[in-house]
């Protein structure tokens, strides 16, 4: 029938299970954060757990604190690496 899904679900159901972390830095206390129960502690970098279906909301949140996002990467995996500047010999 018109709009029915033939699938059984399984692809939106491993999306709605998968976590990335998020490796945030420059998190401040400001105007948006003040009207919250806890203090924003400053520090170089954290790492959040993001479900995959907050990861829009999550984003502009960040933003708003001031924050800035250095990477994304799915849980479980390694952060890749940066290449480095030097060559190796």
């Amino acid at each position: 029938m018109l709009g029915q899904l033939t699938s059984t679900g399984t692809a939106s159901s491993s999306a709605s299970n998968r976590i990335f972390v998020y490796e945030v830095e420059g998190l401040q206390q400001n105007d948006q954060t003040d009207n919250n129960q806890y203090p924003v502690r400053n520090s170089s970098t954290i790492l959040l757990q993001v479900p995959y279906s907050r990861m829009n909301s999550e984003m502009q949140r960040i933003s708003r604190l001031g924050g800035k996002i250095v990477s994304i990467y799915p849980l479980g995996e390694a952060p890749s690496a940066p290449p480095s500047e030097a060559p190796q010999v």
